[in-house]
């Protein structure tokens, strides 16, 4: 088994491999992803039973969950690269750093405004500064941070060291995003759905939920591999492969 991870981090590390695994993946899993997080959400919103206290107000959460756990699962995956970048200086951690950030970006804001749309009925307001919430916010914030950072350096290995520095920073935010609920005393609720014990959700409303967060991890990760393929065929232009590969289309 490790004989195993290792040839395929090292495969992987190759830009050229990389490439070819991405183009074989990519047109299976763009398709797969949507089909399963459409039938989550549709599950979800027009056939999970109403809630007892919260009506129909709490069918958001069918977006807002996936949402939310994709962002955070994205800035971990980013850590991770940025470890990998300042340590080992692999290439491909330098592109998976700059292919997770756009789509991470964009899931934080559909989690901060679905909260906010949701928080409204439930809290009374669109927004607190409570602990999930502004911890989410900042969340939003270093991703961000860690695009602009790319684009206002020019050189691509001195910006992707300086987003992999803010990438393993930020990666505190995500404990405290994760545990603000159990540390602190705050307006948002506690997790009721978990992966690896009893959850206290109802089981018609578990499901839908939980096929609405594979859907939207396997459009994160659709979405990272076509960012990263395009950013291996910008790096590696000069390169024989990438140049047969341009003349054989």
């Amino acid at each position: 088994m490790w004989n195993t991870l290792k040839r395929w981090y090292h495969q992987l590390g190759s830009p050229r491999y990389f490439y070819r695994f991405a183009d074989a993946v990519l047109p299976w899993l763009w398709p797969l992803a949507l089909i399963i997080l459409a039938i989550g959400l549709v599950w979800g919103l027009a056939y999970a039973p109403v809630e007892r206290y919260q009506g129909d107000s709490y069918r958001i959460i069918y977006l807002h969950v996936p949402a939310s756990s994709g962002a955070l699962m994205g800035y971990i995956a980013m850590g991770v690269a940025g470890l990998v970048c300042l340590v080992w200086r692999m290439k491909m951690a330098e592109v998976m750093l700059k292919a997770l950030a756009p789509f991470g970006a964009v899931l934080a804001a559909v989690s901060l405004i679905s909260g906010a749309i949701w928080g409204k009925p439930t809290w009374g307001t669109y927004w607190q500064w409570d602990a999930r919430l502004t911890s989410m916010l900042i969340l939003l914030f270093m991703y961000l941070g860690v695009m602009v950072l790319q684009s206002v350096i020019r050189d691509p290995r001195q910006a992707a060291r300086a987003a992999s520095l803010l990438a393993l920073v930020g990666v505190i935010n995500v404990v405290i995003v994760k545990y603000s609920v159990e540390w602190l005393n705050t307006l948002h609720q506690g997790a009721t759905l978990n992966l690896f014990s009893e959850s206290s959700i109802n089981p018609a409303m578990k499901y839908p939920l939980l096929i609405s967060m594979l859907g939207m991890w396997l459009l994160y990760a659709a979405n990272v591999l076509m960012r990263a393929r395009a950013e291996v065929l910008s790096r590696e232009r000069r390169s024989g492969w990438v140049r047969k590969l341009v003349e054989g289309h």
